[in-house]
């Protein structure tokens, strides 16, 4: 595995195309109501990416067929936008954001409910929010990569949700995935990697309210839980540096938990 840091300059560009798709979440929250379809949220998202100048990077990308991925209760990633999915009262789902502006990516995903959501379902997301913070909150220069997804498990597990394997974080910069491979569940590999400075990834944990098993679809892109229990996600873009982690997908509207002002 090949860590390689970003300069000043590349910094800067992964700064912006952070905030645009922290911006693009904030944007997108008040159409997210009961009666709203997931392609019209697909199609809001793209054309307010377009409008300021960037592209959404899901598009295309392998063949996917949307600007987003919009994943609703037991989907647990990927989920196609549709007309026919039309969001009702009690939904959870995750939107994920991807552009590409002046040629780097910003990549987050963030929680949205619909209407009243059981005390079961604000649990699981409160907890996969709070366990994306924790794995965040290890990161500095010399820290490990593992320590991220030790300090996930420690937040999961005592609540019995299971930790999806199968997907994990990602670096990024000019190209949508590259090392390092960042998992969210207690582990011990890759062993002796340390981040370094200037380093850029997500952090993003699948947490599935039963069993950490997927399973994927014959479209093949939409996972779903494998027992078809509710899943939540949250995603942000970060850097390393010598003074911890720089979150660069924050809310400009201080957004972190639905639901949202």
């Amino acid at each position: 595995m090949k860590l390689v840091p970003k300069n000043a300059i590349e910094l800067n560009h992964m700064r912006a195309a952070g905030q645009l798709a922290a911006q693009v979440l904030d944007y997108i929250t008040p159409h997210v109501q009961a009666g709203v379809s997931t392609l019209k949220l697909n199609d809001l998202c793209h054309a307010y990416i377009e409008e300021h100048n960037a592209v959404p990077a899901p598009l295309n990308y392998k063949g996917y067929p949307k600007a987003t991925c919009i994943s609703v209760n037991d989907v647990v990633c990927h989920g196609i936008p549709s007309a026919d999915e039309i969001l009702k009262d009690g939904d959870i789902l995750n939107i994920d954001v991807t552009v590409i502006l002046n040629g780097y990516h910003g990549d987050t995903s963030r929680m949205y409910t619909v209407g009243k959501v059981d005390d079961a379902a604000m649990q699981l997301i409160r907890t996969t929010y709070d366990s994306m913070m924790a794995g965040i909150n290890t990161v500095k220069s010399g820290s490990y990569l593992y320590d991220i997804g030790n300090a996930i498990e420690k937040v999961v597990a005592p609540k019995g949700y299971g930790i999806v394997r199968d997907y994990c974080g990602h670096g990024l910069g000019r190209t949508f995935h590259e090392d390092p491979m960042v998992l969210h569940y207690a582990n011990r590999e890759f062993a002796g990697v340390r981040l370094r400075n200037g380093v850029t990834f997500t952090v993003e944990p699948m947490v599935n309210a039963g069993s950490f098993r997927t399973e994927l679809l014959d479209d093949g892109w939409t996972v779903l839980t494998a027992d078809r229990k509710l899943s939540a996600q949250f995603e942000h873009t970060l850097a390393v540096s010598d003074n911890g982690p720089e979150i660069m997908t924050l809310s400009p509207a201080g957004y972190t938990l639905p639901p949202y002002a």
